[in-house]
């Protein structure tokens, strides 16, 4: 004979209390939210000035003819500088979690927040329940942020491919 264990779902007003209490008063959980907003909005306004600045130079590189795939190059400069502002927003989190002491090191982390940016989540990081929600926050940044970028260079590819050779750039 086995013996069957049932759980009742809580409802949502039940399960928000309960985060809540885990929670309890941590404000620097609220300020990380917003680092969180602030992050993603300044991830999408680089990603507008890479993506103009390539848009820029590529109408410029097609209007000479004898520079015939340096549209290319620019393009790989953007991806270049689009891995970069990863780095610098993974950078970014982990000076924000030092200055909160949510690890002793520096070097986990960076490795904590690099897990979690890419949404990897390979290692295993003891969290207080007052910090427990930060890997949501975190691979929400890092999603969002990826989303962002994976669509402006899809788009910048798009104008690279639907042009004929020796054709100038669409104009803006």
């Amino acid at each position: 004979m086995s013996t069957e264990t049932t759980a009742t779902l809580p409802s949502l007003t039940e399960l928000l209390h309960q985060i809540q209490l885990d929670i309890g008063d941590n404000i620097e959980l609220y300020l990380i939210v917003a680092f969180m907003a602030a992050m993603l909005t300044i991830h999408g306004v680089a990603v507008l000035v890479i993506a103009s600045a390539f848009h820029a130079i590529d109408r410029f590189l097609k209007s000479i003819p004898h520079l015939a795939g340096a549209s290319f190059i620019s393009y790989f400069i953007a991806i270049l500088l689009i891995i970069l502002t990863h780095i610098t927003e993974i950078i970014a989190w982990t000076y924000v979690l030092v200055a909160f002491s949510v690890f002793p090191g520096i070097t986990q982390t960076f490795y904590f927040v690099g897990e979690m940016y890419t949404t990897l989540g390979f290692g295993n990081y003891p969290l207080s329940s007052a910090w427990q929600v930060l890997p949501i926050l975190i691979s929400f940044s890092g999603v969002f942020s990826v989303s962002m970028s994976g669509a402006a260079l899809y788009s910048m590819m798009g104008t690279l491919l639907t042009r004929k050779p020796g054709s100038a750039a669409p104009s803006a």
